[in-house]
């Protein structure tokens, strides 16, 4: 099962959800998913450093053993060719794929590896949050569902998701990103 060779290989991190929806075969993820692994530590074959990458707060749907959904964070478009690259293998031709990015200020829709990833800007907030308002689910759609069946609904209702963006390659999407600049007084005092 593809959620158990992740867990295996160390790429699912801060995971809060991870198992088998009310629909058999279909298997749903929530958490951190790693694109670069950090460095092994000195001395060490097994045991490494923080990751390098990551698709933040993501949620995922897997079918046949597939990726059928993706959503998540990215703090960097740049990250996308990293990310296609490690899972490729793994994503359906069909898959819905909406990533949020915190480089770019518009949204967009770029292809690669055969699926089209809708960008959305990212300004702040839970990323679980925000696609729950972006495809328009409401609080009592999720009301007495498994946490499994809430990734699944998400993904359901991305099936009729359609991005008023425009389809850019992946360059002229490069293009249109911007230096994100954090406030230092965020945080704890």
């Amino acid at each position: 099962m593809l959620l158990d060779d992740y867990q295996a290989k160390g790429l699912l991190t801060v995971t809060l959800v991870n198992g088998q929806t009310s629909t058999a075969g279909v298997y749903a993820y929530r958490g951190d998913l790693v694109l670069k692994e950090g460095a092994l530590r000195e001395g060490s074959s097994t045991d490494r450093k923080p990751p390098e990458a990551l698709l933040i707060h993501s949620a995922l749907v897997i079918e046949n053993d597939k990726l059928v959904f993706i959503n998540g964070l990215l703090l960097k478009l740049d990250l996308l060719p990293v990310f296609v690259e490690k899972y490729k293998a793994d994503i359906a031709e069909s898959c819905i794929a909406l990533i949020y990015v915190e480089n770019i200020s518009k949204a967009m829709q770029v292809e690669l590896a055969g699926v089209t990833f809708q960008l959305l800007p990212y300004k702040e907030g839970l990323v679980w949050n925000e696609i729950l308002e972006e495809l328009y689910i409401e609080k009592y759609e999720l009301k007495n569902q498994s946490a499994e069946d809430k990734v699944a609904i998400a993904y359901n209702a991305a099936k009729s998701y359609k991005s008023k963006a425009v389809v850019v390659s992946y360059e002229e999407a490069e293009a249109n990103t911007f230096v994100v600049v954090k406030d230092a007084t965020v945080g704890a005092i």
